[in-house]
């Protein structure tokens, strides 16, 4: 019952669908919305893995709780309330989780015949080639979670001050300072690169 009120709006109301109207609700509402759901909860996680089990999380929870949802509301901004608040409460514990490698499997892999070196990974390669690209996403992404959120809530996905507030459950003045406040990072940092291009004001 805690889990269902963090998720939703903090309101007891219940709506008595039928199994069939769920279904129809489910849809019609939510799966409209499933790529955007990936790409925000891309843009959270900065991994393709974790974006996926969070977009299935955030959609088993939304079924879970349909009842608690109204019909005719924002559908999407339910939604993004659900992916987020499941972000912070399991995806960001298991980001501070290290990663476990198991060596002995790498230390036997390479001293293997089946090695090829051709196929090894330079890494100062790979390094380089994921920092050239579109420097607008790599900008956005180097911004703090809660940052980036409010940006791509806004001048991505197009939400009002008030689904955003919502959606974080902060009150909307927090919202227009944190929005400001990204905005002037961003700003920056997309100046720091414009110089190094060579560009000047």
């Amino acid at each position: 019952m805690n889990e269902a009120i963090e998720i939703m709006e903090e309101r007891p109301v219940k709506y008595e669908y039928n199994r069939r109207e769920q279904l129809e609700i489910f849809e019609r509402e939510f799966l409209p919305h499933l790529d955007a759901m990936y790409n925000f909860a891309y843009r959270l996680t900065l991994d393709e893995d974790d974006s996926k089990d969070l977009v299935q999380d955030t959609f088993m929870k939304a079924y879970r709780f349909i009842n608690s949802f109204q019909k005719g509301t924002n559908s999407k901004a339910w939604l993004y309330r659900i992916l987020k608040n499941s972000f912070i409460n399991d995806f960001r514990k298991k980001s501070k989780t290290p990663a476990k490698v198991d060596y002995q499997e790498v230390e036997n892999f390479y001293n293997s015949d089946d090695v090829d070196e051709q196929n090894t990974v330079d890494l100062r390669v790979e390094t380089l080639k994921d920092m050239i690209g579109d420097e607008v996403s790599n900008a956005l992404n180097s911004l703090a979670v809660d940052f980036r959120t409010v940006i791509i809530l806004c001048d991505l996905e197009g939400f009002t001050y008030e689904e955003m507030a919502k959606i974080l459950d902060i009150p909307i003045g927090t919202v227009r300072s944190r929005l400001h406040r990204a905005r002037n990072l961003l700003k920056e940092k997309l100046r720091e690169y414009a110089a190094s291009m060579g560009y000047r004001e």
